[in-house]
């Protein structure tokens, strides 16, 4: 398939290389000017981190547990899981076909037809971008918050300030930066050794929960087990409320698609990582969910615990000592530390890639790539400002900034229904005009593509429910309205600004002129 946009004059560049990243990546118009630096091993470890399933899991237990309790969590988070491999396999299609960091709004405007190329890639591209921006200033405020959370279980006479978990959440954004930005080359061996450290520290965790529980829930209290806590009507709709626990637990799956332009042999190994991390993850996370629900101990003790994080209570309860629950706990929150390295890494590629098409006020700015470390450091300071920013929301309300929050998953979901659904239509109508890649779905591309849209559906629309009714202006869930408002703000972009400047991926070189960043 021919890229169909032209809006530069193409810069020439000397020196034919025979690398296949920097062929690949000049068909689609681009020049190599990231370090491309990523083995396998190093994007497997920055998709996991920046999951952390059986982590992340822990900070959003308590929505599980009150709208589905231990039965609905479990037979909820196989669902998910599916789901999100479903999603997985559809996205690394994409990602063989056209593995660029713009990913989603990049695949949408080689997908859609000819009048509505530029909008729809330009709608798709804002989601994204909110998605990654609101989940990455997330990440400071839960890593600060469940630091918090160990304080008051260690002292119970601490009163929690919301500005004392601020200015953490601002420390460990900070962190990121630098892990980011002056560490940048050291990144890959980073993400490497997080890997370990997230497999390493799940087997620990989960022998001290099952070996020095003092006592276990019976098979009943974990398999059969269904709690209605949220006040809704059925149990089936609190089951599809509370899927937000596992859904929130792989939020992100998309990170090594915007990694892309640094990874070696990009259109084989991201999918396969992608995948491998899904599947790690999964695995991971289940044993962990089991474990915790037979370890568990009082579930009301658990739900109400005044450090606010429903795990901290069972890993005390489970060491049966506050120093031991602490201790754990704290294994936890050093995961949560480095998913915001990944992350940070992640979202600023996104909005990096974005400006790079125009499609960003100042993209001219925003684009700058440090030629000696050959990072986006504006991308990625950016990011990190927004980060900040966000996280002073958590000093005036808690409730804003969780609606902010969640329009994270509401927003990466409607930046995959789109690209899924055009590549759905295309792989139906016109098989044809799909380029061939590395990674196929081949005779499983229509199930697994229907199965993904429409399970994607269903997430977007239960991600706006609240967790509880009758509903107050304290339990709603803004997240709809926010997200509303995220489209509408693309729409009328667009028609001020962007249908001005953004035409789509714009092309900086040819196949033949194209030559590869050296790592140094």
């Amino acid at each position: 398939m021919n890229l169909t946009s032209v809006q530069e004059k193409p810069e020439v560049i000397s020196d034919v290389s025979s690398d296949d990243d920097a062929r690949e990546l000049a068909k689609l118009g681009k020049k190599p000017v990231l370090r491309r630096n990523f083995s396998g091993l190093a994007i497997l470890g920055l998709s996991c981190t920046l999951m952390v399933t059986w982590e992340g899991m822990f900070s959003v237990f308590v929505f599980g547990l009150q709208n589905g309790g231990p039965s609905g969590l479990i037979y909820g988070f196989l669902f998910v899981w599916i789901g999100y491999g479903c999603v997985v396999a559809t996205m690394g299609e994409l990602v063989s076909m056209w593995p660029t960091a713009g990913g989603q709004y990049h695949w949408v405007h080689m997908l859609a037809p000819e009048g509505s190329k530029s909008i729809l890639s330009y709608i798709t591209g804002w989601q994204s971008v909110i998605a990654w921006q609101a989940i990455s200033a997330s990440d400071g405020v839960l890593a600060a918050t469940a630091i918090q959370g160990l304080v008051i279980n260690s002292r119970s006479s601490y009163e929690l300030e919301r500005w004392h978990g601020t200015l953490m959440a601002i420390a460990v954004v900070g962190i990121s930066l630098m892990f980011n930005s002056f560490f940048s080359k050291g990144l890959p061996h980073v993400e490497t050794a997080t890997l370990s450290l997230h497999v390493s520290l799940f087997v620990v965790v989960l022998v001290i929960i099952t070996v020095m529980s003092p006592e276990k829930s019976p098979d009943s209290n974990v398999w059969t087990l269904f709690l209605n806590d949220g006040g809704y009507e059925s149990k089936g709709l609190s089951f599809f409320v509370g899927l937000i626990t596992p859904v929130f637990a792989f939020t992100g799956v998309d990170g090594a698609v915007h990694m892309s332009e640094e990874v070696r042999n990009s259109s084989r190994i991201v999918p396969r990582a992608m995948l491998g991390s899904v599947l790690i993850n999964g695995v991971t996370g289940f044993a962990m969910l089991i474990a915790i629900l037979y370890c568990i101990g009082d579930i009301e003790a658990a739900l109400n615990t005044p450090t606010g994080y429903p795990f901290i209570e069972i890993f005390t309860h489970a060491t049966r000592s506050t120093s031991g629950g602490t201790a754990v706990s704290a294994l936890i929150i050093v995961m949560f530390m480095a998913c915001g390295i990944s992350t940070l890494a992640s979202a600023s590629r996104q909005l990096w890639a974005f400006s790079r098409d125009k499609a960003v006020p100042n993209a001219h700015i925003m684009t700058y790539v440090h030629p000696g470390l050959k990072v986006p450091v504006v991308s990625i300071g950016v990011t990190t400002l927004v980060s900040v920013l966000l996280s002073l929301i958590n000093i005036g309300s808690t409730t804003v900034f969780n609606a902010v929050v969640s329009l994270s998953v509401s927003g990466f979901f409607g930046s995959y229904i789109i690209p899924f659904s055009l590549l759905l239509v295309k792989r139906i109508k016109n098989p044809e005009q799909l380029p061939r890649a590395p990674y196929s779905l081949g005779k499983w591309g229509v199930p697994i593509n229907v199965f993904a849209i429409g399970w994607s559906v269903l997430v977007l629309f239960f991600s706006f429910w609240p967790q509880n009714i009758p509903v107050t202006p304290v339990n709603m869930n803004w997240s709809v309205l926010l997200w509303g408002a995220v489209n509408i703000f693309a729409i009328l972009f667009w028609v001020v600004h962007g249908r001005k400047v953004y035409k789509g991926p714009v092309v900086e070189t040819h196949v033949e002129d194209a030559r590869i960043v050296e790592e140094a």
